[in-house]
């Protein structure tokens, strides 16, 4: 039927099931126990989607949904039973057939890397996947503000450990503007994120970062393309595999124009290993993903959970998810009771089908199905064989994924790690920088300190020539002829010593000679007789 996606039908193909793609962004639900169908399910969901020209996303857990990329084959006992199956509820237009895919994968060894920034991950996310409580989420959040205020970009772990390590240094100053920061918060962030390094979360965070318009594209047949995250070894770090979904489904939202109720999807994205998201997940973060949820359907994207159990769900989550796929349930224990008694109440009763009883009886790739109709009702629950998959069920050979990924659109667009200038290397310029000036200050402490020594010296070096100078004249002047010379110079001055040079003076010259000459040669021989008379 154009516009619905066959879901399946019970024996015979009198009740056949169709999912309404204009309902198909109202979100889903596919659950069961182990080994129920649940993948084999997945699988046919994503082709038929895919077929409608919906480009989708799905995490790979197990490996075995890389086997979209290649057509099944009649030989697998497997398939043998597909086909049996496609004749049984009448789905005349079922054949062996590939669909398009991409592969990608966080640590870049099964696919192309996808990588994000630590801005765009943001403190809220980057907490919850790194553990941290509500005191040390608040320094987080203070490191971003302080660097969006300063300019400084933050894109790998390197960046945000070179911004802790700033905001540690001027602690005090951060406490007084935004309240307690104190370093062993910082310290316990640090630790947490050495941890981050050892599951391999380094490689998440860099560019180029993901373009999500690489994610939304259909081939050269207009089938959406199909974006398979390989998730084997992503599971060995849950909180990493969950948070960075929960960051894929926040950027879709936030890059997406609205659009209302498209036709069909723009995008459907399928979380398998639901029950991670919301493993010890503070109410806050719980809070982001119900509104995520809730906003992310008038962006034209379809999310559809699938766990083990529905009771995984939260119920302000589940409560989103309008169209459902119930395989068996076990009811060994009291939680397995619990859960049939509560997937039994989400169902639209149907006379024909007793819920509580029929979930624990269903056959491998049976389920309940419950899908919105046109009307936007949910449809009566009907006990359905579930669609098979045209595409191989199980995972592709090495060589197989990589003759794809080399193959592909996106080429070696994310392949090579781009390291521009950001936090890391701005701040350590700075430190630099700092370092210099410092160096440049104490030199120029030196040399005023030098300067300061060499005119002490020289002060000292005048001081002691004047001294040298003036005990020389000291010397000088307590010499015999200097001393004879003073003191004749005094003993002129008395009376008798004129009298006396006088005397001389007139027998030498005569007393008619000029008084000129007289008295010249009178002032020195009374200096000298008086200085002859002290001395006695």
């Amino acid at each position: 039927m154009d516009g619905n996606l066959f879901i399946g039908a019970d024996t015979g193909g009198a009740h056949p099931q169709f999912l309404d793609l204009r309902r198909a962004n109202r979100h889903g639900l596919i659950a069961g126990a182990t080994g129920t169908g649940k993948t084999v399910t997945v699988q046919g969901v994503i082709e038929g989607f895919s077929a409608a020209g919906v480009p989708c996303f799905v995490a790979d857990v197990k490996g075995d949904l890389a086997g979209l990329a290649m057509p099944g084959s009649p030989q697998g006992k497997t398939h043998a039973a597909f086909a049996e199956r496609a004749a049984l509820i009448g789905d005349g237009d079922w054949r062996y057939a590939d669909t398009p895919v991409q592969f990608w994968d966080l640590y870049g060894e099964q696919g192309h890397p996808i990588r994000t920034t630590v801005s765009e991950m943001g403190p809220l996310m980057l907490a919850r996947l790194l553990g941290l409580n509500d005191v040390q989420e608040g320094v987080l959040t203070i490191a971003f503000h302080l660097a969006d205020e300063e300019g400084l970009l933050l894109l790998d772990l390197d960046d945000l450990q070179a911004m802790l390590a700033h905001c540690a240094g001027r602690a005090s100053e951060l406490t007084a503007r935004y309240g307690n920061v104190s370093k062993q918060s910082v310290g316990a962030i640090q630790r947490a994120l050495l941890q981050l390094r050892g599951q391999g979360g380094d490689r998440f965070f860099g560019e180029p970062a993901l373009d999500l318009a690489d994610f939304i594209r259909s081939d050269e047949r207009g089938r959406g393309l199909v974006n398979v995250l390989a998730a084997d070894k992503l599971m060995a770090a849950p909180k990493l595999y969950a948070s960075f979904l929960l960051w894929l489904l926040s950027e879709l939202f936030e890059t997406l124009p609205e659009i209302g109720d498209p036709d069909r999807p723009v995008l459907c994205f399928f979380f398998d290993e639901a029950h991670l998201l919301f493993d010890d997940a503070p109410e806050a973060l719980i809070d982001k993903i119900e509104q995520v949820v809730r906003l992310i359907r008038s962006k034209g994207v379809g999310v559809w959970f699938i766990t083990q159990n529905p009771i995984d769900i939260p119920d302000t989550v589940a409560g989103q998810l309008n169209n459902r796929i119930q395989h068996k349930l076990n009811a060994y224990t009291p939680r397995d009771q619990a859960a049939v008694r509560a997937a039994a109440q989400t169902f639209r009763a149907s006379p024909d089908v007793n819920v509580a009883a029929a979930i624990t009886e269903l056959k491998i790739g049976e389920a309940l199905v419950s899908l919105l109709q046109a009307d936007g009702a949910p449809s009566p629950v009907t006990r359905t064989l579930i669609r098979s998959p045209g595409s191989r069920v199980g995972p592709l050979t090495p060589e197989e994924r990589r003759v794809i990924v080399e193959a592909d659109a996106v080429g070696a667009k994310y392949d090579v790690l781009v390291d521009r200038e950001s936090a890391e290397e701005m701040l350590g310029a700075r430190t630099s920088e700092a370092a210099a000036a410092a160096a440049e200050a104490r030199a120029a402490d030196d040399a005023a300190r030098a300067d300061a020594v060499r005119a002490k010296a020289a002060a000292k070096a005048e001081r002691e020539r004047i001294a040298q100078e003036r005990a020389a004249e000291r010397e000088a002047a307590n010499s015999p002829w200097n001393r004879a010379v003073a003191s004749a110079t005094r003993a002129a001055g008395s009376s008798v010593g004129r009298q006396v040079a006088n005397e001389i003076g007139k027998q030498l010259f005569g007393s008619g000679r000029g008084k000129a000459s007289g008295g010249l040669m009178g002032s020195v021989l009374r200096g000298v007789l008086g200085g002859l008379f002290r001395g006695r």
